[in-house]
């Protein structure tokens, strides 16, 4: 199949024990860190990508799953295709501009029956959890849920192509929902020892945006206390802490896969990372109009109204997305997600670094 990259939410099979007898890098959006020293860059052949709305190509549109979701209509897509894809932002996403960078084609969903999956395909779905629905279920937020193509119903997706492939909080506190994130961090390491032991040799595992940042959080939970907010940018502190908490969790997992698993490359993506900078100085990366404010939105402090969401009655469009990091106040702009992955090819964002290889 050629050397492959797997996004959760990346990983490369060997010719043995992996019946596929080149490199495949997986993407995995969920570390330690290897020297460079005589280190030589990757040649992907193909991409594996996993996750939610923040890596989705068109799975969930595909699936139904809404009855008429706003993703399939204008404004979103304007940007680059300049029609809807079923992606959550006005044109390209982070693991697009990834499979670019190797001079590989976009992914097409796994959901995109017939499409041509040799350079690989795209198993993420907007709304999707690393928890099962049954357990989101049990603790009384499974009517939240978008779609039910949870983490583990992806690798079942997986685990189903790769035969073909090889032969060619809702009122929730913060306490309580960060006594979840042992759970979720732990889904995420589980999955990617599922995809090691199913031949995976070179993994990418991203960690959480700063979404104190985001402008659904910052209009949704809003304060009036000035010390809520982060001075230096505005966001809000407690949801980027807990993100940080996740990332720490994560790092943490990945660092004992890393230890158990020595011939796999466990690559950590330092999301919040690479996309921090956007809100201390977002005139810097050209986001003229901030990065809390949303492109898509029907008003408010932060362009962001649960009864105008982008794509519905009552919102409106900015005439220049690229000069917005916020998209529709849930997800990035083209802009963002290309800064990101930017930072996460020629940045000090992965660890070890994506496009090198010790020797």
């Amino acid at each position: 199949m050629g050397r492959a990259l797997v996004q959760l939410v990346t990983v490369s099979f060997t010719a043995s024990p992996s019946p596929m007898n080149q490199l495949t890098l997986i993407l995995a959006l969920l570390s330690s860190y290897i020297s460079l020293i005589q280190s030589t860059p990757l040649n992907y052949t193909s991409v594996f990508s996993f996750g939610d709305s923040l890596a989705d190509t068109g799975n969930l549109l595909l699936s139904g799953a809404l009855p008429f979701p706003s993703i399939g209509h204008l404004p979103y897509g304007i940007t680059f295709f300049r029609h809807p894809t079923g992606r959550c932002s006005d044109g390209r996403l982070i693991v697009d501009f990834i499979a670019e960078a190797f001079g590989l084609p976009m992914l097409p969903p796994y959901l995109a029956r017939g499409a041509d999956f040799r350079h690989g395909a795209n198993f993420a779905v907007g709304g999707a959890t690393a928890l099962d629905p049954e357990f989101l279920q049990e603790i009384g937020v499974g009517e939240l849920l978008w779609t039910n193509n949870s983490l583990s119903a992806q690798l079942r997706w997986f685990e189903e192509l790769l035969p073909l492939l090889c032969n060619t909080t809702k009122g929730k506190s913060m306490e309580e929902i960060r006594s979840y994130v042992p759970n979720v961090t732990g889904a995420i390491a589980t999955a990617t020892e599922r995809l090691i032991n199913n031949g995976a040799i070179h993994l990418m595992v991203p960690g959480n945006l700063p979404f104190g940042c985001s402008s659904v959080y910052l209009t949704l939970f809003g304060s009036v206390r000035k010390a809520d907010y982060d001075r230096r940018n505005g966001c809000l502190k407690k949801f980027n802490s807990f993100a940080k908490y996740h990332n720490a969790l994560l790092r943490r997992a990945l660092a004992r896969l890393q230890r158990k698993y020595q011939r796999a490359r466990i690559i950590y993506a330092d999301y919040y990372g690479a996309a921090i900078p956007f809100s201390h100085a977002p005139k810097h990366f050209g986001f003229t109009h901030g990065a809390l404010t949303s492109c898509c939105g029907g008003g408010g402090p932060y362009n962001f109204n649960p009864a105008a969401r982008c794509g519905h009655q009552g919102s409106s469009v900015c005439s220049d997305p690229s000069s917005y990091a916020n998209w529709d106040g849930v997800h990035l702009t083209e802009a963002a997600y290309r800064s990101i992955a930017t930072n996460l090819l020629h940045g000090p964002y992965t660890h070890p670094p994506l496009m090198k290889q010790n020797s």
